[in-house]
């Protein structure tokens, strides 16, 4: 018997290919893609609720915005730039600080209202319509039917759509449950 001769081992040559050298970029570039997405999305936002039942809370939510809620109310507070508040139920008193550089956006159903260094109150009503009141300064408020700046010691009532009831009031009437 003869015995097998071993294999002959031939040397590596490399051949390039275009088609190759084409499928590795493009995972290389997706990999890369994927990496800037996980990067760019991977700072959650912080939301914090605040929530009474039957008694009242005074908090502040940065340094210069102070809020109060009143009993039976529900908020919740984004930390973004600006400083992002909705207000599902109840009513709620701002006291913001003419120095602080956080400027303030507290939305109501669909309505957007935007402040820098005042105080006032909204109070939401479980018919839809809800009530503003400024006691110093003035904020814009963006309703659907356009942009209104209320002033101070103004109080309006306010929907989805527009605004009604542009009145004057007294500073006791802007937050009687907080006063």
């Amino acid at each position: 018997m003869k015995k097998p001769e071993p294999p002959v081992i031939q040397p590596f040559t490399f051949v390039f290919s275009w088609r190759r050298f084409s499928l590795h970029c493009a995972i290389m570039g997706f990999c890369v893609i994927l990496g800037l997405l996980t990067w760019y999305f991977s700072k959650p936002q912080s939301i914090r609720f605040y929530e009474t039942k039957e008694q009242q809370l005074t908090t502040s939510i940065t340094s210069g915005i102070d809020l109060a809620l009143d009993t039976s109310s529900f908020v919740a507070v984004k930390n973004s730039q600006p400083l992002q508040v909705e207000l599902l139920k109840g009513s709620i008193y701002f006291d913001i600080k003419k120095s602080t550089s956080n400027t303030l956006e507290v939305k109501v159903g669909n309505v957007i209202i935007r402040d820098t260094g005042t105080r006032f109150s909204i109070r939401m009503h479980k018919d839809g319509n809800n009530n503003i009141a400024v006691a110093e300064g003035y904020v814009k408020i963006h309703v659907a039917s356009g942009v209104y700046q209320i002033n101070a010691l103004e109080q309006v009532d306010f929907d989805d759509n527009n605004i009604s009831k542009h009145r004057l009031v007294t500073a006791h009437d802007i937050a009687p449950w907080h006063h």
